[in-house]
């Protein structure tokens, strides 16, 4: 039982370490974009979230200021917070600054890529293929890969959110 129990957390460790299928890494100048990924959405959803890490290998802040994808009408970063037990969610009024030399994690709970007026919900398995504007190093299309609709944080949480209706 000890050895199985042994090979068990060795086999659940190893996991930790191994990038989610569909994971990429994308360089544009400074910018390095990596693991774009998305929740899949109940059907009837009109509303998606993006999720990423970017990272300014640059001596100079640049700043996501655009995102485009042929899935949704409109797409923004949204930044989530929770003040005294209210969670709101807004858009990123003037682009997301992106610090030289520092990376920037678009994850659940936080900062976002929001595709709005959704016409089909992202289905698991997919790619949802977007287009990132930066002031600095430009257009960058990426494909964020499509995992279920409870999927897990890094942390092993879900978080889990209700992005079927606009706040």
């Amino acid at each position: 039982m000890k050895k199985f129990t042994v090979l068990l957390a060795t086999l659940l460790l190893a996991g930790l370490f191994i990038a989610p299928a569909g994971a990429q890494t994308i360089n544009a100048g400074d910018i390095e974009i990596s693991n774009p990924n998305a929740r899949a959405m109940v059907p009837g959803a009109k509303v998606g979230g993006g999720y990423l890490v970017i990272t300014n290998k640059g001596k100079a802040d640049d700043k996501l200021v655009g995102i485009t994808s042929s899935r949704a009408k409109s797409s923004e970063v949204h930044q989530m917070n929770v003040d005294n037990g209210v969670m709101t969610m807004r858009p990123v009024a003037g682009g997301l600054v992106i610090p030289a030399g520092q990376a920037v994690e678009l994850k659940p709970g936080g900062y976002h890529v929001m595709f709005k007026d959704v016409a089909e919900p992202f289905k698991q398995g997919e790619t949802v293929k977007a287009t990132l504007t930066f002031e600095k190093a430009g257009q960058v299309d990426v494909e964020f890969a499509v995992g279920g609709a409870n999927a897990m944080k890094m942390d092993g949480h879900s978080g889990m959110s209700d992005m079927s209706k606009p706040q």
